[in-house]
This record gives structure tokens, sequence and C-alpha cells, in this order.
């Protein structure tokens, strides 16, 4: 289904989604980094992900991808993220 509105609210950590259909989700940022993070790195790296892409980061949850995406991005042969 298509994402309507995306955001992120600051006031609670938490990724906000409404869909055309009027149905509305909610990630909660602080408990997805406790449990896919292992290290500050990775935390940044989903706290650049959220402030900047917030869709990009709605997707990445609800596909279960975040630790593949962690492991590419951290990688320290990574040509993304913190090598640049």
């Amino acid at each position: 289904m298509k994402i309507q509105s995306c955001v992120f609210n600051m006031d609670t950590g938490w990724v906000e989604l409404k869909y055309p259909d009027g149905t509305m989700l909610s990630i909660d940022c602080t408990a997805v980094e406790n449990e896919v993070s292992d290290n500050m790195r990775q935390r940044s790296e989903l706290d650049w992900l959220v402030y900047n892409d917030p869709v990009g980061y709605a997707e990445l949850v609800l596909g279960g991808d975040v630790e593949s995406y962690l492991k590419d991005v951290s990688s320290p042969y990574s040509s993304i993220g913190w090598n640049e």
C-alpha cells in the first residue's frame, strides 16, 4: 500500500505514517535501534536515515531489512555513509 504521508516526530521519537485508506502506523525508532544496532556507528546511521529520509526508514523497517542495511553501510569497506 502506498504511503500518503510520513514524518519523524522529534517529540516522541516515532516515525508516523498515514495511508490513503486512513490507516495510521507509528514506528518507535528507539525500540528499533535497541533491537538491531550493536554500536554507536549503526545508531548514527539509523538516526541519519530517519532525519533525512523518514519514508526510506519506514520502508526499511517495515520490509524487515534493517540489519542488512546496517551491515552494508557500517562495513569498513562500504562506499557509502561514513567513508565518504
